[in-house]
Protein backbone atom coordinates (compact mmCIF):
# COMPACT_ATOMS: atom_id res chain seq x y z
CA UNK A 1 0.00 0.00 0.00
CA UNK A 2 1.41 3.37 -0.86
CA UNK A 3 2.51 5.53 1.88
CA UNK A 4 0.66 8.60 0.02
CA UNK A 5 -2.37 7.36 -2.21
CA UNK A 6 -3.97 10.02 -3.76
CA UNK A 7 -6.80 11.32 -2.43
CA UNK A 8 -10.41 12.42 -3.60
CA UNK A 9 -10.18 15.93 -5.15
CA UNK A 10 -12.96 18.51 -4.25
CA UNK A 11 -14.17 20.25 -7.64
CA UNK A 12 -12.56 23.81 -8.83
CA UNK A 13 -13.74 26.90 -7.22
CA UNK A 14 -14.75 28.26 -10.91
CA UNK A 15 -17.00 24.77 -11.63
CA UNK A 16 -19.01 25.95 -7.69
CA UNK A 17 -18.99 29.16 -8.81
CA UNK A 18 -20.35 28.86 -12.41
CA UNK A 19 -23.04 26.38 -10.79
CA UNK A 20 -24.11 29.19 -8.16
CA UNK A 21 -24.57 31.74 -10.77
CA UNK A 22 -26.57 30.07 -13.20
CA UNK A 23 -28.82 28.23 -10.51
CA UNK A 24 -29.43 32.24 -9.18
CA UNK A 25 -30.48 33.51 -12.63
CA UNK A 26 -31.58 30.81 -14.24
CA UNK A 27 -29.01 31.09 -17.22
CA UNK A 28 -26.17 30.16 -18.38
CA UNK A 29 -25.99 33.25 -20.55
CA UNK A 30 -26.27 35.58 -17.58
CA UNK A 31 -24.31 33.69 -15.16
CA UNK A 32 -21.45 34.45 -17.78
CA UNK A 33 -22.50 38.42 -17.97
CA UNK A 34 -21.62 38.28 -13.82
CA UNK A 35 -18.64 36.25 -14.37
CA UNK A 36 -16.62 37.87 -17.53
CA UNK A 37 -16.78 34.57 -19.54
CA UNK A 38 -18.74 32.66 -22.23
CA UNK A 39 -22.19 30.67 -22.34
CA UNK A 40 -20.30 27.82 -23.38
CA UNK A 41 -17.54 28.33 -20.28
CA UNK A 42 -19.90 28.09 -17.92
CA UNK A 43 -21.62 25.27 -19.54
CA UNK A 44 -18.11 22.82 -19.21
CA UNK A 45 -17.69 23.86 -15.92
CA UNK A 46 -21.30 23.14 -14.88
CA UNK A 47 -20.90 19.86 -16.86
CA UNK A 48 -17.32 19.20 -14.96
CA UNK A 49 -19.01 19.98 -11.91
CA UNK A 50 -21.96 17.21 -12.44
CA UNK A 51 -19.22 14.37 -13.46
CA UNK A 52 -17.68 15.01 -10.55
CA UNK A 53 -21.08 15.21 -8.38
CA UNK A 54 -21.70 12.07 -10.14
CA UNK A 55 -25.46 13.43 -11.18
CA UNK A 56 -27.15 15.94 -13.29
CA UNK A 57 -27.62 19.52 -11.71
CA UNK A 58 -29.84 20.97 -14.36
CA UNK A 59 -32.80 20.02 -16.73
CA UNK A 60 -32.10 21.04 -20.01
CA UNK A 61 -34.57 22.05 -22.21
CA UNK A 62 -35.11 24.21 -25.78
CA UNK A 63 -36.77 26.78 -23.92
CA UNK A 64 -33.76 26.95 -21.02
CA UNK A 65 -32.27 25.48 -18.09
CA UNK A 66 -34.47 24.79 -14.79
CA UNK A 67 -32.45 23.07 -11.53
CA UNK A 68 -32.37 19.20 -10.73
CA UNK A 69 -34.12 18.25 -7.32
CA UNK A 70 -29.98 17.60 -6.81
CA UNK A 71 -29.22 21.31 -7.50
CA UNK A 72 -32.15 22.43 -5.93
CA UNK A 73 -30.94 20.90 -2.35
CA UNK A 74 -27.53 22.51 -3.31
CA UNK A 75 -27.55 25.99 -4.27
CA UNK A 76 -28.42 27.29 -0.40
CA UNK A 77 -25.34 25.86 1.20
CA UNK A 78 -23.28 26.64 -1.81
CA UNK A 79 -24.63 30.08 -2.33
CA UNK A 80 -24.27 30.82 1.53
CA UNK A 81 -20.73 29.23 0.95
CA UNK A 82 -19.53 31.39 -1.82
CA UNK A 83 -20.85 34.36 -0.06
CA UNK A 84 -19.01 34.01 3.09
CA UNK A 85 -15.53 32.89 1.33
CA UNK A 86 -16.55 36.77 -0.07
CA UNK A 87 -16.63 37.95 3.11
CA UNK A 88 -13.45 36.14 4.36
CA UNK A 89 -11.18 37.55 1.31
CA UNK A 90 -12.48 41.17 1.98
CA UNK A 91 -11.39 40.95 5.34
CA UNK A 92 -8.37 39.24 4.52
CA UNK A 93 -7.49 42.20 2.08
CA UNK A 94 -8.53 44.43 4.99
CA UNK A 95 -6.06 43.19 7.27
CA UNK A 96 -3.06 43.15 4.73
CA UNK A 97 -3.49 46.31 2.68
CA UNK A 98 -1.15 49.37 3.60
CA UNK A 99 -2.59 52.45 5.49
CA UNK A 100 -2.08 54.22 1.90
CA UNK A 101 -4.23 51.73 0.27
CA UNK A 102 -6.89 51.68 3.11
CA UNK A 103 -7.47 55.87 2.19
CA UNK A 104 -9.24 54.64 -0.77
CA UNK A 105 -13.03 54.85 -0.83
CA UNK A 106 -14.77 52.49 -3.68
CA UNK A 107 -18.11 53.71 -4.43
CA UNK A 108 -20.49 51.30 -6.88
CA UNK A 109 -22.72 53.48 -8.79
CA UNK A 110 -25.73 53.59 -11.36
CA UNK A 111 -24.11 55.17 -14.16
CA UNK A 112 -26.92 58.13 -14.37
CA UNK A 113 -26.34 58.50 -10.44
CA UNK A 114 -22.06 58.55 -11.37
CA UNK A 115 -21.97 61.25 -14.17
CA UNK A 116 -25.19 63.46 -13.25
CA UNK A 117 -25.38 63.29 -9.49
CA UNK A 118 -22.13 62.28 -8.06
CA UNK A 119 -19.28 63.39 -10.73
CA UNK A 120 -20.56 66.96 -10.29
CA UNK A 121 -20.16 66.51 -5.93
CA UNK A 122 -16.89 64.82 -6.04
CA UNK A 123 -14.93 68.02 -5.07
CA UNK A 124 -17.00 68.79 -2.03
CA UNK A 125 -16.96 65.20 -0.98
CA UNK A 126 -13.44 64.44 -1.13
CA UNK A 127 -13.18 67.94 1.16
CA UNK A 128 -15.13 66.13 3.26
CA UNK A 129 -12.52 63.11 3.32
CA UNK A 130 -9.25 64.95 3.32
CA UNK A 131 -6.47 62.25 2.22
CA UNK A 132 -9.51 59.34 0.90
CA UNK A 133 -8.69 58.95 -2.65
CA UNK A 134 -12.25 58.38 -4.48
CA UNK A 135 -13.34 55.87 -7.13
CA UNK A 136 -16.20 55.37 -8.79
CA UNK A 137 -17.53 52.26 -10.70
CA UNK A 138 -20.62 52.30 -12.84
CA UNK A 139 -22.74 49.36 -12.67
CA UNK A 140 -26.17 48.88 -14.23
CA UNK A 141 -27.23 46.93 -10.99
CA UNK A 142 -26.07 47.32 -7.25
CA UNK A 143 -23.24 44.32 -6.84
CA UNK A 144 -23.41 41.76 -4.21
CA UNK A 145 -21.35 43.78 -1.47
CA UNK A 146 -20.96 40.04 0.26
CA UNK A 147 -18.21 39.39 -2.88
CA UNK A 148 -17.31 42.23 -4.14
CA UNK A 149 -15.34 44.88 -2.62
CA UNK A 150 -17.36 47.90 -2.86
CA UNK A 151 -17.34 50.28 0.43
CA UNK A 152 -20.66 52.09 -0.46
CA UNK A 153 -23.13 52.40 -3.51
CA UNK A 154 -25.33 54.58 -5.16
CA UNK A 155 -28.60 53.51 -6.78
CA UNK A 156 -32.37 54.08 -7.11
CA UNK A 157 -34.71 51.78 -5.12
CA UNK A 158 -38.57 52.10 -5.12
CA UNK A 159 -40.17 51.61 -1.81
CA UNK A 160 -37.40 49.71 0.87
CA UNK A 161 -35.38 48.00 -2.04
CA UNK A 162 -31.72 47.06 -0.91
CA UNK A 163 -28.75 45.04 -2.37
CA UNK A 164 -27.25 41.72 -1.42
CA UNK A 165 -25.20 42.00 1.77
CA UNK A 166 -26.59 45.44 2.26
CA UNK A 167 -28.77 47.75 4.41
CA UNK A 168 -30.04 50.77 2.40
CA UNK A 169 -29.81 54.62 3.48
CA UNK A 170 -32.79 56.90 1.92
CA UNK A 171 -31.15 60.23 0.83
CA UNK A 172 -33.61 62.10 -1.68
CA UNK A 173 -36.73 61.20 -2.22
CA UNK A 174 -37.40 62.21 -6.38
CA UNK A 175 -39.71 63.42 -8.16
CA UNK A 176 -40.61 62.61 -12.42
CA UNK A 177 -41.41 65.72 -14.63
CA UNK A 178 -41.27 65.93 -18.46
CA UNK A 179 -38.27 67.91 -19.92
CA UNK A 180 -37.13 69.63 -23.08
CA UNK A 181 -34.86 71.69 -24.91
CA UNK A 182 -35.18 75.83 -25.94
CA UNK A 183 -35.80 74.35 -29.58
CA UNK A 184 -38.50 71.96 -28.62
CA UNK A 185 -40.06 74.79 -26.10
CA UNK A 186 -40.42 76.82 -29.05
CA UNK A 187 -42.73 74.69 -30.42
CA UNK A 188 -45.21 75.78 -28.07
CA UNK A 189 -47.21 79.10 -27.28
CA UNK A 190 -45.63 81.39 -24.47
CA UNK A 191 -46.79 81.41 -20.64
CA UNK A 192 -46.04 78.73 -18.24
CA UNK A 193 -47.01 75.95 -16.95
CA UNK A 194 -48.61 74.54 -20.58
CA UNK A 195 -51.46 72.05 -20.57
CA UNK A 196 -51.29 68.44 -20.71
CA UNK A 197 -53.01 68.36 -24.06
CA UNK A 198 -49.74 70.40 -25.71
CA UNK A 199 -47.44 67.65 -24.26
CA UNK A 200 -49.39 65.26 -25.70
CA UNK A 201 -49.38 67.22 -29.01
CA UNK A 202 -45.74 67.82 -28.76
CA UNK A 203 -45.06 63.97 -28.07
CA UNK A 204 -46.84 63.41 -31.40
CA UNK A 205 -44.57 65.44 -33.40
CA UNK A 206 -41.32 64.67 -31.60
CA UNK A 207 -42.19 61.67 -29.38
CA UNK A 208 -40.77 60.03 -26.05
CA UNK A 209 -37.43 59.76 -25.07
CA UNK A 210 -36.74 56.48 -23.32
CA UNK A 211 -33.20 54.80 -21.50
CA UNK A 212 -33.75 51.16 -20.78
CA UNK A 213 -32.94 51.09 -16.86
CA UNK A 214 -36.20 53.47 -16.26
CA UNK A 215 -38.35 52.21 -19.19
CA UNK A 216 -41.64 52.36 -17.27
CA UNK A 217 -41.11 56.33 -16.47
CA UNK A 218 -43.31 57.84 -18.91
CA UNK A 219 -45.97 54.96 -18.43
CA UNK A 220 -45.79 55.67 -14.48
CA UNK A 221 -45.86 59.45 -15.24
CA UNK A 222 -48.88 59.36 -17.32
CA UNK A 223 -50.85 57.53 -15.51
CA UNK A 224 -50.40 59.44 -12.60
CA UNK A 225 -51.73 62.84 -14.45
CA UNK A 226 -54.22 61.21 -16.87
CA UNK A 227 -55.95 58.78 -14.79
CA UNK A 228 -57.27 55.90 -17.00
CA UNK A 229 -54.64 55.86 -18.69
CA UNK A 230 -53.39 52.08 -19.11
CA UNK A 231 -49.92 51.14 -19.76
CA UNK A 232 -50.66 50.10 -23.88
CA UNK A 233 -51.64 53.81 -23.87
CA UNK A 234 -49.09 55.35 -21.64
CA UNK A 235 -46.43 53.62 -24.22
CA UNK A 236 -48.12 54.84 -27.35
CA UNK A 237 -48.55 58.19 -26.34
CA UNK A 238 -44.82 58.82 -25.64
CA UNK A 239 -43.51 56.26 -28.34
CA UNK A 240 -39.60 56.85 -29.20
CA UNK A 241 -36.35 55.88 -28.97
CA UNK A 242 -34.55 53.73 -26.68
CA UNK A 243 -31.60 54.31 -25.55
CA UNK A 244 -28.95 52.12 -23.19
CA UNK A 245 -28.16 54.72 -20.57
CA UNK A 246 -29.76 57.55 -19.33
CA UNK A 247 -26.79 60.10 -20.55
CA UNK A 248 -27.22 59.43 -24.05
CA UNK A 249 -31.63 59.93 -23.46
CA UNK A 250 -30.32 63.33 -21.70
CA UNK A 251 -28.39 64.17 -24.55
CA UNK A 252 -30.73 63.73 -27.33
CA UNK A 253 -33.07 65.58 -24.82
CA UNK A 254 -30.46 68.59 -25.27
CA UNK A 255 -30.34 68.29 -28.38
CA UNK A 256 -33.69 68.91 -29.62
CA UNK A 257 -34.71 65.23 -30.38
CA UNK A 258 -37.52 65.13 -28.07
CA UNK A 259 -38.85 65.26 -24.32
CA UNK A 260 -37.43 62.97 -21.58
CA UNK A 261 -38.91 61.98 -18.48
CA UNK A 262 -36.27 63.55 -16.21
CA UNK A 263 -35.45 62.57 -12.97
CA UNK A 264 -36.00 65.76 -11.21
CA UNK A 265 -32.67 65.27 -8.99
CA UNK A 266 -30.52 64.57 -12.05
CA UNK A 267 -31.97 67.09 -14.69
CA UNK A 268 -31.78 70.32 -11.80
CA UNK A 269 -28.71 71.62 -12.90
CA UNK A 270 -29.74 71.74 -16.85
CA UNK A 271 -32.75 73.08 -15.88
CA UNK A 272 -31.41 75.70 -13.45
CA UNK A 273 -29.12 77.12 -17.01
CA UNK A 274 -32.07 76.94 -19.10
CA UNK A 275 -30.30 74.18 -21.38
CA UNK A 276 -33.59 72.06 -20.15
CA UNK A 277 -36.88 73.56 -19.41
CA UNK A 278 -40.51 71.74 -17.82
CA UNK A 279 -42.83 73.90 -19.54
CA UNK A 280 -45.79 70.96 -18.35
CA UNK A 281 -44.81 71.12 -14.77
CA UNK A 282 -46.70 68.60 -12.98
CA UNK A 283 -43.69 66.78 -11.41
CA UNK A 284 -44.98 63.65 -9.61
CA UNK A 285 -43.54 61.70 -6.32
CA UNK A 286 -43.50 58.03 -7.44
CA UNK A 287 -41.83 56.33 -4.95
CA UNK A 288 -38.35 56.53 -6.51
CA UNK A 289 -35.49 57.45 -4.15
CA UNK A 290 -31.68 57.86 -4.09
CA UNK A 291 -30.60 55.59 -2.01
CA UNK A 292 -26.65 54.87 -0.31
CA UNK A 293 -26.03 51.26 0.21
CA UNK A 294 -23.75 50.53 2.96
CA UNK A 295 -22.14 46.68 2.67
CA UNK A 296 -23.61 45.27 5.90
CA UNK A 297 -20.49 43.82 7.56
CA UNK A 298 -19.01 47.45 7.28
CA UNK A 299 -18.88 49.18 10.88
CA UNK A 300 -16.79 51.85 12.82
CA UNK A 301 -16.10 55.56 12.79
CA UNK A 302 -14.46 55.45 9.11
CA UNK A 303 -17.93 54.13 8.04
CA UNK A 304 -19.68 56.70 9.63
CA UNK A 305 -17.73 59.61 8.35
CA UNK A 306 -17.69 58.30 4.59
CA UNK A 307 -21.91 57.89 5.22
CA UNK A 308 -22.12 61.30 6.91
CA UNK A 309 -19.74 63.03 3.87
CA UNK A 310 -22.24 61.26 1.24
CA UNK A 311 -25.23 62.61 3.44
CA UNK A 312 -24.02 65.91 3.18
CA UNK A 313 -24.12 65.95 -0.19
CA UNK A 314 -27.55 66.24 -0.61
CA UNK A 315 -28.50 69.40 -1.86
Amino acid sequence: MSLAPPRPRLPPHTAVRAFEAAARHGSFARAAEELFVTPAAVAQQIKALETWAGGALFERHSQGIRLSAHGRRALPALSAAVDQLGLAVQALRQETQTAARRSTLQVAALPAMAQLWLSPRLSRLKAALPGVQVSVTALEQPPNFRREPFDLGLFYARGAEAAVGATGIPLARDRLVPVCSPRVRQLLDSGRPRPLDDLIDVLARCGGLHDTVWRDDWSRWLQAVRPGTTSTEADALAAGPDFSLYSLALQAALDGEGVLMGRERLVAPLLEKGRLHAPWGRPKALGDTLMLLVPAHRKGPLLAQQVQALQALVD
